[in-house]
Formats: structure tokens, sequence, C-alpha cells
């Protein structure tokens, strides 16, 4: 990630989880899978909410949810925090150190 010099260890991974656990997925990914729109979309989530749910609608197999979530991570420089069922939990911190809305522990 190039926004964190390492990759989120277990514990912030659980962390994010838990603040995620309230919130709706805010970007659904249907039978066409990723396409430029659906990347447009995730982008502005990342950006505007720093933790974001996916949703699989048609996606079912877990080997094909895991290549779409690895797919999303290297186009968005996000990082998937977890999967749960059908919803997949991705975080990107904010660029800019004024509009971080989430601050990740490191201990």
């Amino acid at each position: 990630m190039k926004n964190n010099a390492s990759k989120l260890k277990g514990f912030q991974k659980k962390y994010l989880r838990g603040l995620a656990h309230k919130a709706k997925p805010v970007v659904f990914i249907g039978q066409k899978g990723i396409t430029e729109g659906l990347n447009r979309s995730i982008d502005d989530a990342l950006t505007a909410h720093e933790l974001i749910k996916i949703r699989y609608i048609d996606f079912k197999e877990k080997e094909k949810k895991t290549e779409i979530a690895e797919t999303i991570e290297k186009t968005h420089d996000c990082e998937m925090a977890g999967m749960i069922g059908h919803t997949a939990i991705f975080y990107r911190r904010h660029p800019d150190e004024e509009k971080r809305k989430i601050v990740v522990p490191t201990r």
C-alpha cells in the first residue's frame, strides 16, 4: 500500500471490521463484475469514507470473490480488512491528513 508504509496487521483489521459492523454496503458488484463505472464508485466511496463495505450479488464462489477483492486492492491501493459471507470490507487511508476520519491503532 502506498498510503500506509506497511500492510494492516491482524489487530488493525479486527478494529476496522468492528468499525464497519454497523455500516451498510455502499457498492454492489453484480454479474458484470468489475467495470469502469464500478471502479469509479469504489474510488469515490473510499475517498469519501475510507472504510467501505462492498456486497457481492452474483458471485457466490469464494475463489471468485477473493479474485475480485485482490483486483480491487491493486486497482484502488486499498486493503481488505475482511470478508464475511458476500460482503467485503476495504480500507484506504485518506491522502489528506485533515480529512482523515479513521485513526487505525498502532498497538
